[in-house]
């Protein structure tokens, strides 16, 4: 009876791997609709075509903000942002930059926010891409990235939990990444990381949520990356060719999908780096619940059997999309 028992749970563990492995799909399918590839000019009420990241980099930096209901956090982080990268700018004439906004499907004001700094700065440094429906982090990250005209790609959380200005250690980890390499070629990935603050953490963090970050860590370790020790800090630094290959290869559109981006980097040999940042907790910050973290797990394994299977694989030939 206990044989029996045995064979039928492996039974049903065998067929639900087939299942997902019959039904993967082989390589990503991005969905766009026609209004999410423009942006408003709101000085002149105009429209405008974004760019594609298959273009060449016009600007140095490209910084991009996903957002989903964060009209009163998102002018905090903004004037950080806009301070430091103008600063920057003043200093040295080649530092020029923009700041993509992407509202994620919001119920609330979070595109007029950005329309206001559009305004103030001109859509040359600051624009607005609102999404027709919500996708999740890494969907808004990957559809910021694909409208992008940066030679460096930064990513960066709306709440502003990252102190800004360490990006200048996110930059000089990159240079030395891609030493060597050809400048318009260019492989690189760097992570800004809150591991040395993972002590603190604990100490004031309960126990369950404390289980729940363990246990999320080894999972990654098991199924995906292992190059990086914390992959969901909000703050990553990529070269325009790096984020070229990999976002239009991202299966994940929610919250793991920084795991997979680190995993296609690994997979493609493509360099790595990891360094601290300042963070702090933001009061309203949304908290992970409990599905999200089962989901998570989920994508996880989802990720190591189906690259591992074949059923995925990093499509090196174009971007597919699909236009609605």
């Amino acid at each position: 009876m206990l044989l029996f028992g045995l064979l039928l749970v492996l039974g049903c563990i065998t067929l639900m791997l087939l299942f997902v492995y019959l039904t993967s799909e082989k390589y990503a399918k991005i969905v766009r609709f026609k209004d999410e590839q423009f942006y408003l000019d709101p000085n002149t009420s105009e429209k405008q075509r974004f760019p594609s990241i298959e273009d060449k980099s016009t600007v140095l930096l490209s910084v991009i903000v996903p957002a989903y209901n964060e009209e009163k956090r998102l002018p905090v982080m903004l004037e950080e942002c806009l301070e430091y990268l103008e600063r920057k700018m003043k200093s040295d004439p080649n530092c020029t930059f923009e700041v993509l906004i992407v509202d994620d499907g919001s119920n609330d004001r979070t595109t007029e926010v950005g329309l206001s700094y559009s305004k103030k700065y001109g859509c040359d440094k600051v624009r607005v891409l609102t999404l027709s429906t919500n996708r999740g982090k890494g969907g808004a990250v990957r559809l910021g990235m694909l409208s992008s005209r940066g030679e460096q790609l930064l990513f960066a959380d709306a709440d502003g939990a990252t102190t800004f200005e360490d990006i200048a250690k996110l930059q000089d980890n990159l240079k030395q990444l891609v030493k060597g390499q050809p400048r318009d070629g260019a492989f690189g990935l760097v992570c800004g990381s809150r591991a040395h603050l993972e002590k603190e953490a604990i100490a004031s963090r309960s126990l369950f949520r404390t289980v729940l970050m363990k246990g999320f860590h080894l999972l990654v370790w098991l199924f995906a990356a292992r190059s990086v020790r914390d992959t969901q800090c909000g703050f990553k630094l990529l070269t325009r060719p790096t984020a070229s290959l990999c976002f239009p290869n991202l299966h994940i559109e929610r919250w793991a999908f920084d795991v997979e981006l680190i995993y296609i980097a690994e997979y493609m040999k493509i360099p790595t780096g990891e360094v601290s940042v300042r963070w702090m907790e933001i009061e309203g910050k949304i908290i992970v619940p409990v599905w999200s973290w089962l989901q998570m797990g989920r994508d996880l394994f989802l990720i190591w059997l189906r690259y591992s299977t074949g059923a995925w694989r990093v499509d090196m030939r174009s971007q597919t999309s699909k236009v609605k």
